[in-house]
């Protein structure tokens, strides 16, 4: 990118230090920022320019003339390929119902509107036209579940943290060994540990815990291991719960250290898909029509014992005017009896109100309406 020398500079634990490369990268940027970006008209007589690209998604290329654009063009049939796959191998599930479609190729999002479509995109037009579906753009990043599918290949030993070591014991044939670097840096670090001295069990060369492998206390392994579990190469950045139950069956571990390591992603928190219930919209409260129509009430807990033996004030406010009344109680009163002092203290000088207000308190409870019903009911 042209504005890299710029922004590698803004990383952490990077000297800022203006180079050349970043004068020129600054003064290139200012030159692209005030040539506008149209197309051109084709002159006869110039030379054309094409750059071209393939790719498993499609194809691009670009037509030019002097470094001036003329046109863009490309092509998506491998990636409208598997949208049409998926539709039929799940018609039994789609037909007839609503479904969006995510990709991360955008000028998907406009294939219905498209005005030119060659003969094989048109017939795959009218086999979508039976379904009731809808194509969003979705970041190519965020899609780890399709990538991990659509990109499975062989790795490299150094991608799968295994050594290989030739051992020639004079003998014709070479013995070739793979052992897991893993392992090896694990087994380095328990004889290190001096807690672990007195608690060693020999099992392949490492210390061994309920037939797990026993993770000394070092930092850098424990962050590695972290990291290859949930950012390597054939994980798909699980959550901290699916990432302890895949960890606690090789390593004697402690969830807090996945939780933390999650929650600190940079890729969970900017892409992952938020799974909790959106909350709802604030609703405002009804203003009262009149004085002591609608009240709230509520407790303040946590107070010195008084002479009478009091140690919570409970507080009545009438919404309209904002007056209040402040009742010295007991915490350990019973619901009868803070409805006997309610009936006493309020209802005797306002009345009835239409609506209490309160949250998750003893005066919340439906009890308490009843107990404040029974003294008319008595009588």
């Amino acid at each position: 990118m042209i504005a890299t020398p710029m922004t590698r500079l803004l990383q952490k634990e990077v000297k800022f230090e203006w180079t050349e490369r970043c004068q020129q990268s600054f003064e290139k940027l200012k030159a692209l920022l005030i040539e506008a970006p149209i197309l051109v008209q084709p002159e006869s007589g110039k030379e054309f320019v094409i750059y071209s690209d393939a790719s498993l998604n499609g194809l691009d290329c670009v037509l030019m003339q002097e470094g001036k654009v003329i046109a863009y063009a490309s092509t998506h049939d491998l990636v409208l390929a598997a949208i049409l796959f998926s539709l039929k191998i799940w018609r039994h599930h789609l037909y007839g119902k609503r479904c969006r479609i995510f990709t991360d190729h955008k000028s998907l999002k406009y294939l219905m509107t498209q005005k030119e479509l060659n003969l094989r995109q048109g017939r795959w037009i009218e086999l979508i036209k039976d379904y009731e579906l809808v194509i969003v753009y979705h970041l190519g990043k965020a899609d780890v579940v399709t990538d991990a599918l659509s990109r499975k290949s062989l790795f490299v030993l150094r991608a799968m943290n295994t050594r290989v070591t030739l051992s020639d014991d004079g003998s014709i044939l070479v013995e070739l060994k793979a052992r897991p670097m893993f392992l090896q840096e694990i087994f380095e670090a328990q004889k290190d540990d001096s807690d672990l001295q007195t608690k060693r069990i020999n099992s392949g060369g490492c210390l061994m815990f309920r037939d797990r492998v026993c993770v000394s206390r070092n930092d850098e392994l424990v962050r590695k291991i972290l990291h290859k579990v949930h950012s390597g190469c054939l994980s798909i950045h699980p959550g901290s719960t699916k990432m302890f139950n895949d960890l606690k069956k090789w390593y004697w571990w402690l969830k807090k250290d996945i939780s933390k390591f999650v929650s600190r992603c940079l890729i969970c928190q900017q892409v992952k898909a938020e799974h909790q219930v959106p909350s709802g919209l604030l609703q405002p409260i009804m203003v009262p029509e009149w004085k002591w129509d609608r009240v709230t009430m509520d407790f303040v807990m946590g107070l010195l014992l008084t002479p009478s033996k009091k140690d919570v004030v409970w507080l009545v406010v009438e919404r309209l005017t904002k007056s209040a009344h402040f009742i010295p109680v007991r915490i350990d009163y019973s619901l009868d009896k803070l409805a006997d002092l309610y009936v006493s203290k309020i209802v005797r000088l306002h009345g009835v109100p239409l609506s209490i207000i309160s949250d998750r308190d003893r005066d919340s409870h439906p009890d308490f309406g009843k107990s404040c019903k029974r003294p008319w009911a008595q009588s």
